[in-house]
């Protein structure tokens, strides 16, 4: 067997090993856990944060230990560790939108264990939730270049049709941007969206939006917490090299029976939950549905008549506490998108995930996940007949599949937590297969599917130096095998790139199941610092490293569904980023105890083995696509600022983000650095949440809110010149530039009021109905600038002074540039929603 593959399979046995708990004493009572046997005498008090209301486990909590200045957080799970010398303590437990609580602690003999339930401080108190920490965290804490964004905020945001969007408020962010209305998915620092590693519970999805990316996967009902990691990533993640986007889903209520929904203009969702096992367990269950291809049916005429263009979602999550040890949790998510007539196409998602908590001891924590994820699109031109009816048709299919296993162990120690484990991916790819008919007789054909295996083993701690000064520092090792069975090709590679215009094939190689074609290997260090200049200012920076070796091909002004997967091969490099960050944070408040933060970060960022395509590249059903594909470097850079407004009658934020993204290709530009597709230089984001008060502070029934973008235009190649020939106008690059203009500047406002229902004694309902405006002004914004010839203009003209006679000429000859906007229009809409 190839050396390679021993090592991958050495690196694969040693994840399911580190699964395997380790002997351990008999569980203790819950109140209390083994004596430590440190010489020092260091005890260890631990426990789960959850939300009083409903038993979730809240993520991010703060849990300061007012004696000492130190603490920890809480984990993805809600559970905590801190490790003291022997004595009595206060436990100050935080979390913005819950009360706080200070809960004494005695450490003599033993280690402590002690649960914390958080109540809500009311469910009309309407903070703007950028970051659900301490207020000071934004100071406090080590991470830098990350957003978490709490559902209640992101449930304020005025929303496209009145339907909540986690990815779009995401978009409101520093360092976010998308090239355009109905773009699918989001670009950060500059990077494409197939460098955004997109979770939901921990399982990757490969296409995160519903109708062309007006809208997201996620049903905000089943999401419990949002996390985007921009920089500083910590060695636990890796496979993409620009963001993380962690969406964690509600575990469902473990108190008591509940049932959410909301009524829209096209689209409804509703979501129920409730107590399993006699609290033991609980579920959730969430599912959304449009219905604007069932309200048009009737206004559909000719060949219109019964199109179909809708998408629904399912997400559903289960949990069972086996014990005070261990935890078990199963959720999964189907999504899916049909749009077309005679001629259409249909995508959607399939995740599922399996994950096993395990407290070995007071400072030993264990999560196991094992996962599978499918994305797969299907492009067909005759949707309406039944298959045995049709005799002419041509069917398109492309999915990519993921299986995975995942052992994640947290480590407390004093002043130190270390994290450490691994991840095995096992891919398989279709490209492309294809089935044809005509006149009854049917034809398959495609592409051969592509197999991969990627391995990763790394460590990470986070050290509190001194008072002032933290550390947070890691390291991980990625392994990739491109396996058979397939085929690997070589094409001839002594002609310039700039002179290519078709792959000159000059070998293929077979091999059999499990073979190795190709493996790659990276080292992705990472490190963040943080130092604290006052008790309201810190300084931070952050380098890492990261390796990806999934690339999306696309040649489109903006990614679509229909695009193709494709692993690293013998032809295709892994794309590698190297990332510096610095930035100062500082917290301010004024005489009337509102609470600003504000930070400014600068980026820069190196890429390499970025892929771009020779002149004409097929990308369909091409067999020998890696000959079309031309690899070049990258670099972005920039500065993002932020101030937000946590308290009162106005809160919200603002973000200003100027950056650059370029890319450096032999072959094209005349081998000089041009736009990306995606660069936009200046990026403001305004959100204001308005909760007007009574004169004794109650809050009112009304609430209003609303967002202003404003934004560059991003690149596009505009021809410089033309040649008119016999009255057509043919439109030349004389310079075979890229990207050499920018389509107009992108604004839009947008507002939203909520009139909460009234509230009486006993009352079990909750409800309230959203007005929201989307493009308040009639914005025509641009999508995109295509470029056609006026219609002629002809007159008659003397043919010969001699014989009178006449010939027609085209007198006019004009271009016209034609700007492209998806909504150029107000979009007004009504959203009822309620909760029993």
């Amino acid at each position: 067997m190839n050396q390679t593959v021993r090592t991958a399979g050495l690196l694969g046995l040693s994840l399911l090993l580190l699964t395997v708990p380790v002997a351990r004493a008999q569980t203790p009572a819950q109140n209390s856990l083994p004596r430590t046997s440190v010489a020092n005498a260091q005890y260890t008090v631990s426990g789960y944060v959850k939300d009083a209301n409903n038993g979730e486990g809240l993520i991010g909590v703060s849990v300061f230990v007012k004696e000492t200045g130190t603490g920890a957080v809480t984990n993805n799970y809600g559970f905590y560790a801190v490790t003291l010398p022997a004595g009595s303590y206060n436990l100050v437990v935080s979390f913005v939108g819950f009360k706080k609580q200070t809960i004494p602690v005695t450490l003599s003999a033993q280690n402590v264990r002690t649960d914390v339930e958080l109540a809500e401080e009311g469910r009309d108190l309407q903070e703007v939730v950028v970051k659900a920490d301490r207020e000071e965290d934004n100071v406090k804490k080590i991470e830098m270049s990350v957003n978490k964004i709490d559902v209640r905020t992101i449930q304020r945001v005025p929303a496209l049709l009145g339907e909540v969007d986690v990815v779009r408020a995401i978009q409101l962010l520093p360092g976010v941007t998308t090239v355009g209305e109905g773009a699918t998915g989001f670009n950060v620092r500059g990077g494409n969206i197939d460098q955004n590693l997109v979770l939901l519970d921990e399982a990757p999805v490969y296409n995160s939006s519903h109708l062309f990316g007006f809208f997201s996967v996620f049903n905000p009902d089943a999401v419990k917490d949002v996390k985007l990691i921009k920089g500083g990533i910590p060695s636990l993640y890796g496979g993409r090299i620009s963001s993380i986007l962690d969406v964690r889903l509600k575990e469902g209520n473990s108190k008591k029976p509940e049932l959410n929904g909301g009524i829209g203009l096209i689209f409804s969702r509703l979501s129920y939950e409730r107590p399993l096992f006699k609290g033991k367990g609980s579920f959730i269950v969430a599912g959304r549905r449009s219905y604007a291809d069932v309200l048009a049916q009737p206004f559909l005429r000719g060949d219109l008549k019964g199109s179909s263009f809708y998408f629904y979602d399912l997400t559903a999550k289960a949990n069972y506490r086996i014990n005070d040890k261990n935890t078990v949790f199963l959720s999964g998510y189907m999504g899916r998108d049909v749009f077309g007539s005679d001629f259409g196409f249909n995508w959607g998602n399939k995740t599922a995930s399996l994950r096993w908590n395990h407290v070995f001891n007071d400072k030993l924590f264990l999560n196991t996940t094992a996962f599978y994820s499918n994305y797969d699109y299907t492009l067909d031109t005759d949707l309406k007949r039944k298959e045995e009816n049709r005799n002419d048709y041509f069917r398109w299919k492309s999915k990519i599949i993921n299986y995975s296993i995942k052992p994640d162990f947290t480590l407390f120690l004093k002043n130190n937590t270390v994290t450490f484990g691994g991840q095995s991916i096992l891919y398989d790819f279709e490209p492309g297969t294809a089935t044809a008919a005509s006149a009854g007789v049917v034809r398959s054909f495609g592409l051969e599917s592509k197999f991969a295996l990627e391995n990763a083993l790394y460590i990470g701690n986070e050290q509190q130096v001194s008072s002032r000064l933290q550390l947070q520092y890691g390291l991980r090792y990625s392994l990739f095998n491109y396996i058979g069975p397939g085929e690997s090709y070589e094409f001839q590679t002594d002609m310039p790139a700039g002179q290519r215009r078709f792959p000159i094939l000059s070998q293929t190689r077979k091999y059999s199941r499990g073979e190795t074609i190709k493996t790659y290997g990276n080292w992705e260090p990472r490190f963040s610092a943080k130092y604290e200049l006052t008790e309201n200012s810190s300084l931070k920076m952050s380098y890492n490293r990261l390796a990806q070796y999934l690339h999306l091909v696309s040649n489109t002004t903006a990614a679509t569904p229909l695009d193709v997967w494709t692993p690293s091969t013998n032809n295709i490099k892994p794309q590698i980023a190297d990332q510096i960050a610095a930035g100062y944070f500082r917290n301010l408040k004024d005489g009337r105890d509102n609470t600003y933060e504000v930070s400014v970060e600068l980026y820069y960022k190196w890429l390499q083995n970025q892929l771009d395509y020779i002149d004409g590249a097929d990308l369909l059903l091409n067999k020998y696509l890696e000959g079309d594909l031309l690899a070049g470097k990258g670099r972005a850079y920039g500065a993002e600022f932020f101030v937000k407004k946590n308290t009162g009658v106005v809160n919200g934020w603002v973000s200003y983000t100027l950056g650059k993204t370029e890319r450096q290709v032999t072959g094209i530009n005349g081998g000089n650095w041009f736009a990306s597709r995606f660069d936009r230089r200046h990026t403001l984001n305004t959100v204001l949440l308005i909760d007007p008060r009574r004169g004794d502070g109650s809050p009112k029934r009304w609430n209003f809110s609303t967002t202003f973008v404003v934004s560059s235009g991003t690149p596009a190649t505009f021809p410089t010149n033309r040649f008119d020939y016999q009255g057509y106008v043919v439109p030349h690059n004389a310079e075979n530039s890229r990207n050499n203009y920018r389509i107009p500047v992108y604004h839009r406002l947008d507002f939203a009021a909520t009139l909460k229902g009234k509230v009486r004694p006993g009352k079990k309902k909750e409800d309230s109905w959203v007005f929201s405006v989307y493009n308040l002004y009639a914005r025509k914004n641009p999508f995109s600038v295509f470029f056609r010839q006026e219609p002629p203009t002809y007159v008659d003209v003397p043919r010969s002074t001699e014989l009178g006679d006449t010939r027609r000429l085209n007198v006019t000859n004009n271009t016209q540039a034609v700007r492209y906007s998806v909504f150029a229009t107000v979009i007004p809409s009504v959203t009822y929603n309620f909760k029993f």
